[in-house]
């Protein structure tokens, strides 16, 4: 068949270029070789959210007796809590099936290659198709990294996707990792009972965070019970015996901790291989495919987008690509995305969202700044609900009022932060936050509160 465009890759990234495509007239399919909707919807962000529920639903009926609510001796359900979670996940991938349907997009099943001329090969179980394209959009996502000295066997080191779906629950694991990924996964396992021990190679937890959000996450999970390594490694992992035993480097020497699971959750690594990419002579760096600001690459009618190019790993990134790539295709003129303002969440709890530079950056950047800062504590909103812990950051440049950054660590943040986000896309200043009239009480008033106090006109602190 012959195509305006073919995707390769239904994930967020993938199935929202596919739509955006044909809601501009072009003739569209799109080549999956598993779940419609990819990792996000499958095996990433969504079904982890399910997950974070039930812990969190657990949790307060642990503490229902602060509410004066008596719920005597709650358990966990392992097995119920995933199979919830797997549904989940099934009913948004019926989802993007049935927008595919209603947005007349072609689904191609199979393993894409692409081939010289603007052609993609599709293996189906052995059966092979050609398909023909004037434009070729790469979408192919990532997997979990595996470390040296700690292959994973799916049983007792996993990744991710096995995190997910284990048949019964472990009695304690370690966590390799503590970015979004690690964790979101130690707050879970950790909030229905398993003993959570992270390993973390950076000085801090949430390495990537402001360093007081990583501070108050630091010591929320220690008082959750949580074991926190940081500057530390994991070397290798003995899965000979029952369980594992996992060799940690530290400052102060190796350390053996023994547990039933190992979840390595360092990164992840490109899906590349056998695309066809060193046949076309499409260009590549550091394990990315190389594009321009509109995810073309070197190649003429070959693009990419997601975690396959530069930028942060992110299902909202992929998608804002997507959606830059084929409205340029159509020649749309979109502009070029900022990648200074995307919002980064991490759905633990209490939740992390952030957007811009963090404290540090703005300092290294040269800027003077003014910074603000509002507690939970002081919300009647978060105390009413029960979750007084954390705060919003926010940082603005002394000398013209832009709004750099803004860091919060508490109770439903990862819903507030879309205010900051659009705030600094229309180049708002501070004022104008300020100026605008937040709802009382919500814990969205924190926002304006923390940039009142960084201009010193904060009135509830």
């Amino acid at each position: 068949m012959k195509y305006d465009i073919i995707v390769v890759g239904s994930g967020p990234g993938g199935y929202v270029a596919a739509i955006r495509a044909s809601q501009l007239g072009k003739n569209v399919a799109i080549v999956e070789k598993a779940e419609l909707g990819g990792i996000c919807l499958n095996w990433g962000c969504i079904p982890t959210k399910a997950l974070l529920k039930s812990a969190q639903v657990f949790e307060y009926l642990k503490h229902s007796a602060d509410y004066g609510i008596t719920a005597a001796d709650p358990k966990v359900d392992f097995e119920g809590v995933v199979k919830r979670s797997r549904a989940v996940a099934t009913g948004m991938s019926k989802g993007v099936e049935f927008l595919m349907k209603k947005n007349k997009v072609t689904v191609i099943r199979g393993t894409a290659k692409l081939a010289a001329g603007k052609k993609v090969e599709v293996d189906n179980e052995g059966k092979k198709e050609t398909h023909e394209a004037d434009h070729i959009i790469l979408a192919t996502g990532a997997r979990s990294r595996e470390l040296p000295g700690v292959k994973q066997d799916g049983k007792k080191i996993i990744g991710y996707r096995e995190a997910m779906v284990l048949p019964q629950q472990p009695k304690s694991m370690v966590v390799i990792g503590s970015g979004a990924i690690g964790m979101e996964f130690a707050y879970f396992y950790n909030a229905i009972g398993t003993k959570i021990t992270v390993v973390e190679f950076m000085p801090r937890i949430l390495p990537v965070e402001d360093e007081e959000v990583s501070k108050l996450m630091e010591k929320e999970y220690k008082k959750a019970g949580m074991e926190i390594m940081v500057d530390s490694a994991v070397e290798s992992v003995d899965t000979s015996g029952k369980g594992c035993k996992v060799n940690i480097k530290t400052k102060s020497g190796n350390v053996t901790v023994e547990c039933d699971i190992v979840l390595s959750a360092a990164g992840i690594v490109t899906n590349l291989e056998n695309l066809g990419l060193e046949t076309l002579g499409v260009k590549t760096d550091k394990g990315k495919v190389v594009v321009d600001d509109y995810y073309k690459t070197n190649v003429p009618g070959i693009y990419a987008i997601g975690d396959i190019v530069h930028g942060p790993a992110l299902a909202h990134v992929a998608s804002a690509e997507g959606i830059i790539c084929v409205e340029a295709i159509a020649g749309q003129h979109p502009h070029p995305l900022n990648y200074n303002n995307i919002p980064g969440c991490t759905y633990c709890h209490p939740e992390i969202a952030s957007v811009g530079y963090t404290e540090a950056q703005a300092k290294e950047k040269g800027y003077e700044i003014k910074v603000g800062k509002f507690p939970f504590s002081a919300s009647g909103k978060a105390s009413a609900g029960g979750h007084k812990v954390g705060f919003v950051k926010v940082i603005f440049d002394a000398k013209y009022g832009e709004w750099l950054g803004c860091h919060m660590v508490g109770e439903g943040v990862t819903d507030m932060v879309a205010e900051v986000v659009v705030a600094r896309n229309l180049e708002t200043t501070g004022h104008e936050i300020i100026k605008s009239v937040h709802p009382h009480p919500t814990m969205s008033e924190a926002i304006m509160e923390a940039v009142a106090q960084a201009y010193g006109e904060c009135i509830h602190l």
